[in-house]
């Protein structure tokens, strides 16, 4: 869940790398440090965000560099458990991006052989190892060194004296860019973009080492070639265009994503798995497994089609009886529990379909089947575009399953995202900001978008909000209604509209302030409610987006409200890449 960043080249490399990192904050930013070879190895690391010491970080002298934005695991986020970490010798630097598993014991042993520990880190173990191993090649210290490790790592390496950055990946995502005479590496390209549209994705098992003139890679200690592939994201993609918050224009994007998305979706490409299977097994963590548990609704009700709908993060250690096809569902192609779920599938020789944003991201290589959403670099952690395209993906299945029979409301869905995005939630944002808990209730396809809602209101504003099916909050949470405990309740027409308004009679019998969010011109609904918050009459696949749009919205309003910091709330990362 770390960002890395490395630079070799003709460019002041601190620069670069520092910049680099800002750019992957989002997968964390409890601390962050470089290293530069110049030829001496020089190294800044503090804890707290970039902004705060970049500009003496990024004063470091030299051309070749590594860099660390992290996510604590291991040790609490401070000064010395800032990566890079070094050797006993101070003359070999390594950043790291994943879990050592086995670092316990390893330590052990290396302390016994006399080596010093400085930090709480797994990570520093790999440096140590390096040292045990180098013999004036760091390549081959390195391939020495990792035959040791189990967990995952995406590793950049870097040795006073040589001029080369050695990198290696297991696990965590790793892509090299290819320049005139320099080299890049990073977590994932949006580093990269400033500088090239030429990229090499490492796979698992690969070891690259990067001068300014050329790269080598070994796989397995056997010489490979791993073909140059071009970006199709800009380095406008990736910055904030006028808004104040990346979240806030990333939601802005989403009308014109769901229709690009949706479009590039034919039916030629739907694989045979999916045309007449048994049943389906869908597998995703966080919002992604929402939209999964969405498309089973859909897909059962309109095609009559059986689904499972599953966490990655229990379906590796609890996996249920499957037949047919496995899809998975993963914005960025790296969840580590999707990714374990994947390759549990495939053991069960399941043919399997992957649902992802990032072109040569590592399920791209792994499934049978891949469908890219086209939402371009999604880089507020709280997810928004990413989940309006993976229903774009969805829904265009549902549709091209069913003949084609939601083609026109799929089309012109995008015009009511973009009505929805001028919605005022002024008078509800009054009833959130001051809470404690509030409660998102839905039923049928509205269920999974309240579990959406309340997940994205905990994670920008820190309100407790928990998602129900409404009839269940009469199973208990009941008790907790109160005054002071808003309820969110999505009310649109449809064949549970009667009881869902009898819920929020019954809710609203006790105290609990209501915001309904239901279709314009419903004076029923408006007149039993706090706050109603009207969405154009459409088809109930429209209704769905507006509504989860309408949310996102609150959320952010909400948290704008508290003074909360939108982009990089905390304690959460982008990308999933560690159990």
């Amino acid at each position: 869940m770390c960002g890395i960043v490395g630079y070799i080249g003709f460019r002041r490399a601190a620069p670069v790398v520092v910049d680099g990192l800002k750019k992957l904050e989002y997968r964390g930013y409890d601390s962050f440090g470089v290293a530069v070879s110049n030829p001496k190895l020089h190294v800044f690391k503090k804890e707290g965000r970039i902004s705060k010491n970049e500009k003496a970080a990024s004063r470091l002298p030299g051309h070749t560099a590594i860099g660390h934005t992290r996510w604590a695991t291991h040790g609490v986020p401070n000064d010395i458990n800032a990566h890079p970490h070094l050797d006993c010798t101070k003359k070999i630097a390594v950043v790291h991006n994943g879990i050592i598993e086995n670092y316990a014991e390893l330590k052990r042993q290396l302390i016994d052989r006399g080596h010093t520990f400085i930090s709480d880190t797994d990570t520093e173990v790999v440096a140590h190892l390096i040292e045990e191993a180098y013999k004036g090649d760091l390549q081959t210290a390195v391939q020495e060194a990792i035959r040791y490790l189990k967990g995952s790592y995406a590793l950049l390496v870097t040795v006073e004296g040589e001029e080369k950055i050695v990198a290696a990946r297991d696990s965590s995502p790793l892509v090299l860019g290819v320049g005139d005479g320099e080299y890049f590496a990073a977590s994932d390209v949006t580093p990269l973009l400033e500088f090239t549209e030429r990229v090499i994705y490492l796979e698992d098992g690969d070891i690259a080492t990067l001068t300014p003139e050329k790269s080598e890679i070994l796989h397995n200690g056997v010489p490979v070639e791993r073909p140059i592939e071009l970006i199709d994201w800009s380095i406008e993609n990736v910055k904030k265009g006028g808004f104040d918050h990346y979240m806030l224009k990333e939601i802005y994007e989403q009308p014109q994503v769901f229709y690009n998305t949706m479009m590039g979706i034919t039916q030629e490409q739907i694989p045979p798995e999916l045309k007449r299977p048994a049943e389906v097994t869908v597998v995703a963590c966080g919002s992604s497994f929402h939209t999964g548990l969405i498309f089973k609704y859909l897909l059962e009700s309109i095609c009559r089609i059986p689904v499972r709908a599953e966490l990655g993060s229990e379906f590796k250690y609890f996996t249920p009886p499957i037949k047919g096809l496995v899809m998975v569902i993963t914005q960025s192609g790296e969840t580590a529990d999707t990714l374990a779920a994947l390759k549990k599938a495939k053991a069960y020789n399941c043919p399997t379909l992957a649902i992802t944003n990032v072109l040569g991201s590592t399920v791209t290589r792994m499934a049978d089947h891949t469908f890219f959403m086209r939402a371009g670099p999604e880089i507020s952690v709280a997810a928004t575009k990413s989940f309006i395209a993976q229903l774009a993906v969805l829904m265009q299945i549902v549709n091209l399953l069913h003949d084609g029979d939601l083609t026109g409301v799929l089309t012109h869905a995008n015009s009511v995202i973009e009505e929805v995005l001028l919605t005022d939630t002024t008078k509800a944002v009054e009833i959130c900001s001051p809470a404690e808990h509030i409660f998102y209730v839905g039923r049928g396809l509205f269920y999974p978008i309240a579990l959406e809602g309340a997940l994205k209101m905990k994670e920008i504003s820190y309100i407790h909000a928990e998602g129900y099916a409404a009839g269940e909050l009469k199973h208990g949470p009941f008790a907790l209604l109160s005054p002071q405990t808003p309820v969110v309740a999505l009310c649109s027409p449809g064949n549970t509209y009667p009881v869902m308004v009898s819920n929020i009679k019954e809710m609203k019998a006790r105290g609990a302030p209501i915001i309904a969010i239901g279709v314009d011109g419903d004076s029923e609904l408006s007149e039993i409610v706090d706050v109603f918050i009207p969405i154009p009459e459409s088809h109930e696949l429209v209704q769905v987006l507006a509504t989860s749009v309408v949310l996102q919205m609150l959320a952010y309003k909400t948290a704008i409200a508290l003074d909360r910091d939108i982009d990089k709330p905390r304690n959460l990362a982008k990308s999933v890449t560690v159990e």
